[in-house]
C-alpha cells in the first residue's frame, strides 16, 4: 500500500470513501512561525479546530522567543497537549502575578525573564497517548510512547514509554543494541518509496530486521 499523500490536509478515508476530518496531517494544516512540523505527523481530534496550532499550543504565539519542533511520522492523539515555556510566569520575585500583560507599560521589569525561553522538541516516530501534556523545555525521543494523561515533565529518552505524573519511564520498547540499529537507519528519512517496501519489516515484532 502506498504512504498518503503529505500534502493531504486529511490522509484518512473510512472504508466508504468518506474523509475522517478529525485527523489532520499537520503539516497542511499549520503554518505557524514558531511551530515546524515533519512531514507525515498527524494529530486527531474528536472536535476539529480551525485553527490547529492553537489547539495543540495553545500558548505559543507568533513571535514568541521559543520554539516548538515536532517531527515526522508522529502520532498525536485527541486532547494532547504541549505547554511551550511562555506559558510559564516569571517566578524570581515576590509575585508570580503577570502584570506586563495586561499592561505594556511594565514590559521592562519583566522582560529579563523571557528573553531566552526553552524550545520543545518531540523526536520523530513519537506517539503522544490521550490527554497528555508536554511541558516547556521538554525533549522526547525518537521512538518514543507516551501514555494517556501522562503529565511530561522531563526528558524522555529514545523509544521509552512513559506513563503518569509526573512522567516516569515503565519500560524500553527494546533492548540498546535494537535502539542503537533505529537511530542508526533513520528509516523516517528514506524516501516514500523505500518505507513502502519495508512496511512489512517496519510493523512486525523484529525491528532488528530493517536494514
Amino acid at each position: 500500500m502506498p504512504l498518503f499523500d503529505p500534502t493531504l490536509r486529511h490522509p484518512m478515508r473510512f472504508p466508504d470513501g468518506t474523509v475522517n476530518r478529525c485527523i489532520a496531517h499537520l503539516p497542511a494544516v499549520i503554518d505557524h512561525p514558531n511551530i515546524t512540523v515533519g512531514d507525515y505527523s498527524y494529530a486527531n481530534d474528536f472536535d476539529p479546530p480551525e485553527d490547529w496550532a492553537a489547539r495543540l499550543a495553545p500558548y505559543l504565539y507568533p513571535g514568541a522567543p521559543e520554539r516548538l519542533v515536532i517531527g515526522k511520522f508522529c502520532q498525536i492523539a485527541h486532547g494532547a497537549r504541549f505547554v511551550t515555556a511562555s506559558a510559564n510566569h516569571a517566578m524570581q520575585g515576590a509575585t508570580t502575578y503577570p502584570f506586563a500583560i495586561f499592561d505594556h507599560t511594565a514590559l521592562e521589569a519583566f522582560k529579563g525573564a523571557f528573553e531566552t525561553l526553552p524550545d520543545t522538541r518531540i523526536g520523530h516516530d513519537v506517539w503522544l497517548g490521550h490527554g497528555a501534556l508536554v511541558l516547556p523545555g521538554v525533549r522526547i525521543g525518537n521512538g518514543a510512547i507516551v501514555g494517556a494523561g501522562a503529565v511530561v515533565t522531563r526528558d524522555v529518552p529514545d523509544y521509552a514509554v512513559v506513563a503518569g505524573n509526573p512522567a516516569r519511564v515503565l519500560r524500553m520498547r527494546f533492548a540498546p543494541e535494537v535502539v542503537a540499529h533505529l537511530l542508526d537507519l533513520c528509516w523516517w528519512d528514506w524516501p516514500p518509496e523505500r518505507i513502502e517496501a519495508a512496511l512489512p519489516a517496519l510493523v512486525s515484532g523484529d525491528p532488528a530486521a530493517l536494514a
